[in-house]
């Protein structure tokens, strides 16, 4: 039964790792901020079994106050905190997966950090410990992968802190990593967000025990202050209305517990009762230094920045936000995929619906669709890697994809605009190696699309497409998804300008059935046939026909190079009278001139 001192600490403890292994690199380590560190050693633990291939390694980044214990590794062993997502059967499937989880540097689980022995005084480091920035953990991540003679990471993925590093490994060693997933992380942190982390720091640093960090020579440890610095971090963690639900029915029902901190009410309960517990298993050091590592990371403060460090990445991509996360708000990850984009980079997005806030990541909520989203995109990966080409997918028949399949070349670089379930995309995936990509709104969409292998990016077509370049793809297509559309000739100046030509089909409201239902019944045409779709229930927020389209189109100064008209009931193209004749059409556009337009040739 859940209760207010639930949370996502709740498996974690300092009883010590029953089947944590050590990496000891014996030659000095220089360091980003010049410090130096005669040897390194790396805490880790790992899952399931390398292949004879090694190409099976997924590396598995923690959040700032997590280790290497990811999971449990039998019945006897104690739960990690990622428990839900790893092993046998699980996302990441530790039956088909050799799983790595170093403790970073710095950190208090076994890997070299401040409350480590310092092999040239023989004394603790404490606050002699060097500076530290996420490319110092990656390089000594790297040391390990070397060590377990890896070459190249399947994948490497990682939340928050976790999610820092993934970014420098895709970035500092783009060689050496198959896929990318980071969560519930940035490029950079938000003013606010560092505004906590100072908050944090001086709460510790302030704490009378503290000793300038040399709390261990004296038998103290500086336990107000890092049991506050924790409270702000859970503050953080949680959202408004992850908080609400949690607190606010027993808001002033105190919780008895053993501890200085004010418990007036049942929220205060819960933050004393998370911050005593955490001064049990962390070191206030580490804190420090981990979270000046983060505050410290910066791949680029403008898009063009961005882009320059993303532009070394050579790994598909899946990134994920969470939609109440205000510590890492989901702009942020949506700087790093505009950037991706931008750069023409292979990446899959989702802002996953969530009221948990930054520890969504962590939790079963939602865990149905990111979980699977992980399991989808590391399935593909792995097929792709293994295969050297993409799956066969079940792929139904529609006669408006056949014709905008014959619309468009092999080896063409396709946009596809509310690409729903991926249907055109995998089709067009099956005849060409071509670059390939889809924009859906909807969740569950761009799972499917996720499974299917393909290239999904969650966006609302309303806003229009300012990542994409001019001409960045030969063909966008907006198949029956117009009607759908708000500011229509925004939008489709946005295909026109990031495509060379566009493909746009649409339900025909001139259709015969349409008008003899409006006309002889009274009753609103159903478009889309075979549906249970009713005028107060349908995404169609506009109805038009061929001839309202032609209009537009030269009014607009549009040019209309082909048009298919389709009678999708009888499976036949429809030559004669097709404003009336045809449910269906499908039209070839364009805003540029003869020569561009004849860089891709489709005429018929």
């Amino acid at each position: 039964m859940e209760t207010i001192f639930d949370s996502t600490d709740a498996v974690r403890n300092s009883k010590p790792l029953q089947y944590v292994r050590e990496f000891v690199y014996r030659s000095p380590v220089k360091l980003e901020r010049g410090g130096l560190l005669s040897e390194v050693r790396v805490a880790y633990e790992t899952y399931g079994e390398l292949n004879s291939r090694k190409d099976n390694a997924v590396l598995i980044c923690h959040a700032i106050s997590g280790d290497s214990h990811v999971a449990a590794h039998d019945q006897n062993d104690d739960a990690g905190w990622w428990e839900i997502m790893v092993g046998s059967g699980k996302p990441i499937d530790t039956d088909k997966y050799f799983v790595i989880c170093p403790n970073c540097l710095g950190g208090c689980r076994g890997t070299t950090g401040p409350d480590e022995i310092n092999p040239d005084t023989g004394n603790r480091y404490g606050l002699d410990f060097p500076e530290v920035t996420i490319g110092d953990i990656v390089d000594v991540h790297c040391l390990l992968v070397d060590d377990l003679g890896i070459n190249r990471l399947l994948s490497v993925i990682g939340g928050s802190l976790g999610g820092v590093v993934t970014l420098e490994w895709a970035t500092r060693f783009p060689d050496r990593v198959v896929s990318a997933i980071p969560l519930a992380t940035a490029a950079h942190l938000t003013s606010q967000a560092l505004a906590f982390d100072i908050v944090a720091r001086n709460a510790i640093q302030s704490d009378p025990n503290y000793y300038c960090g040399q709390y261990h020579d004296k038998g103290v440890v500086p336990a107000s202050g890092l049991a506050i610095a924790r409270m702000l971090g859970h503050i953080t963690y949680l959202s408004r209305e992850s908080m609400m639900k949690k607190f606010d029915s027993t808001r002033n029902q105190a919780r008895k517990i053993d501890t200085t901190f004010e418990t007036k009410f049942s929220v205060g309960s819960y933050l004393a009762y998370q911050g005593d517990k955490f001064v049990d298993r962390f070191d206030a050091n580490s804190y420090v230094v981990l979270t000046t590592a983060i505050d410290n990371f910066d791949l680029g403060g403008t898009p063009l920045e961005l882009q320059r460090s993303l532009k070394r990445s050579m790994c598909r991509w899946l990134i994920l936000s969470f939609t109440t996360d205000w510590l890492f708000p989901s702009f942020l990850s949506r700087e790093i995929v505009d950037a991706l984009l931008a750069m023409d980079k292979r990446v899959s997005y989702c802002d996953i619906p969530s009221e948990c806030g930054h520890d969504g990541f962590l939790l079963s909520d939602e865990f149905e669709l990111y979980g699977e989203m992980i399991r989808s995109f590391l399935n593909n990966v792995s097929f792709e890697l293994l295969s050297g080409g993409m799956s066969q997918l079940d792929m139904p028949d529609r006669i408006d994809y056949e014709q905008i399949l014959d619309l468009i070349p092999r080896g063409a670089t396709v946009l596809d605009l509310g690409c729903g379930k991926g249907g055109l995309l995998a089709r067009l995936r099956q005849r060409s190696g071509s670059r390939l990509q889809g924009i859906e709104i909807k969740e569950s969409y761009v799972l499917r699309c996720i499974d299917r292998g393909l290239d999904v990016i969650q966006a609302d077509l309303n806003k229009g497409l300012s990542p994409f370049a001019d001409h960045q793809f030969d063909f966008v297509v907006l198949s029956k998804t117009l009607q759908t559309v708000h500011d229509v000739e925004f939008v489709l100046d946005e295909m026109l300008r990031v495509g060379v030509r566009g493909i746009v089909s649409f339900p025909n409201l001139g259709f015969h059935e349409h008008r003899r239902r409006l006309m002889d019944d009274g009753r609103a045409p159903r478009l889309e046939s075979g549906t249970s779709k009713e005028w107060y229930n349908t995404a169609d927020v506009r109805f038009l026909t061929l001839a309202d389209f032609e209009d537009f189109c030269s009014k607009k100064g549009i040019n209309l190079h082909h048009c298919i008209a389709i009678d999708t009931k009888k499976q036949r193209h429809v030559e004669e009278k097709p404003n009336e004749n045809a449910d269906v059409i499908i039209l070839v556009l364009s805003k540029y001139t003869q020569r561009t337009m004849n860089s891709v040739d489709v005429e018929k």
